[in-house]
């Protein structure tokens, strides 16, 4: 058994899945949106001139307080684009599959039933009392 042609094989599985197929599409409406693309060329113009002023030997702090203000602002704009919305959501629900694919895996090279092995929901099910608890995975 050839494990990498596997991975392979788990990859192109991977791009047929429909949360895939959805980020492709996201992204591609990203591409394509003018008024994005300006924001987006925006907030890394405002990000280099927030770095070059605080590489200063004295940065102006004003101007720094001034560019994050910026920065702040135009994330704000930024992330109410629904083609940056639906992207973010599209990106959660991929990052989310990996994790778990990913979990998965670890469960097996530590000994468990790739057939049966589950895991555990990101919080554990955990209450935040450690005194009724046997004890983080």
């Amino acid at each position: 058994m050839d494990v990498v042609k596997l991975t392979r094989e788990l990859g192109a599985a991977i791009q047929k899945d429909e949360r895939y197929i959805t980020l492709q599409a996201a992204k591609k409406a990203n591409d394509a949106d003018a008024e994005l693309t300006a924001l987006i060329g925006k907030i890394n113009l405002v990000q280099m001139s927030y770095q070059a002023e605080s590489e200063k030997d004295s940065p102006d702090d004003a101007k720094l307080e001034a560019y994050d203000k910026e920065f702040r602002e135009v994330y704000g704009e930024l992330m109410l684009n629904k083609n940056m919305q639906d992207y973010e959501n599209a990106r959660h629900e991929i990052d989310e599959l990996m994790n778990y694919l990913v979990q998965i895996l670890s469960l097996c090279v530590n000994g468990e039933d790739p057939e049966t092995c589950e895991p555990q929901p990101a919080d554990h099910g955990c209450g935040g009392s450690c005194s009724s608890c046997s004890g983080c995975n």
